[in-house]
């Protein structure tokens, strides 16, 4: 792997041969050993035995399961799945706050979008890649070539933060595209109306996709710190307003935990995976956390 790439150095890529990707992702949730997902029909290796219900094909009842217990199993089996990832980045305005180190919240969900392309097509598996605002601003179709990991890394490399934020109208945008059951992983501040963004991810729910939303914030938005009189300037609006934070410091902390649980809850209640990814968290931590 070429060290020009910002967002995957070679220290990065010995560091993530020590972790594999798997198809539970997209079925059950997380990294985990290599997938084997439960195939109904002939297949490659036997898993094990279920009752008969009807509709079930007869083709699939163990008849000398039957003579023996005069009841009527069907076998099942395990056969290995591909896995098709599609990564979207948000890459509005209010993406580009900085850190300390001058490193931006877009910077971070490069970096674990960069990680999670490289694990995909190492195991053979495809990936596309969506960097959206307002608009799809760049989409790279499915692929598992390293020549499309250059191309992914490439499109993260160059990209910058943008316009406001729709995720909602990236998510419609794309699904005549995306129209067959795979794992949906979006990097996002999500700052938007979860209403909105949940409306848009129902086909993809309908549809089988497995969805993991990670939401990409600051210590700063999360807590307003300490910073004493200051002028804040909304990113995507330009909207600019002085304050004292210790006279707001304790409504805005409440104010982003309702966002973020309600962000939560309508995910839990679609079995859609969430997760904060805080910037002062190395991407390797979040996915040690993935792994647990």
């Amino acid at each position: 792997m070429p060290a020009t790439f910002k967002h995957l150095k070679p220290e990065d890529v010995r560091k993530l041969k020590n972790y594999e990707l798997s198809a539970r992702l997209m079925v059950e949730g997380w990294l985990s050993g290599r997938h084997r997902s439960r195939q109904r029909g002939s297949s490659i290796e036997f898993h094990e035995y279920r009752g008969y219900t009807p509709g079930d094909d007869p083709k699939l009842v163990d008849w000398r399961v039957f003579a023996r217990t005069d009841r009527v199993f069907l076998k099942t089996f395990e056969q290995e799945t591909n896995m098709e990832m599609h990564l979207f980045v948000d890459s509005s305005a209010s993406m580009g706050f900085p850190l300390s180190d001058g490193v931006t919240k877009l910077d971070h969900a490069s970096f674990f979008a960069a990680c999670m392309a490289w694990l995909v097509v190492r195991q053979t598996d495809k990936v596309s890649l969506h960097l959206f605002d307002d608009r799809i601003r760049t989409s790279l179709p499915l692929g598992s070539t390293r020549t499309h990991l250059h191309q992914c890394l490439n499109a993260l490399e160059n990209n910058k933060p943008g316009n406001k934020t729709s995720l909602a109208a990236a998510l419609e945008r794309s699904l005549p595209v995306l129209n067959r059951r795979g794992t949906l992983v979006i990097l996002s501040d999500f700052y938007e109306d979860p209403a909105a963004v949940f409306k848009a991810l129902n086909p993809y729910i309908h549809r089988g996709f497995r969805i993991h939303l990670f939401q990409v914030l600051t210590p700063m938005e999360l807590d307003l710190g300490e910073v004493g009189l200051a002028r804040f300037t909304d990113l995507e609006t330009g909207e600019k307003l002085t304050i004292h934070s210790q006279q707001v410091r304790e409504s805005y902390r409440e104010a982003v935990r309702q966002r973020i649980q309600t962000l939560r809850s309508l995910a839990v209640s679609r079995r859609v995976d969430w997760m904060l990814a805080r910037t002062d968290e190395s991407y390797f931590a979040l996915l040690d956390r993935l792994t647990q």
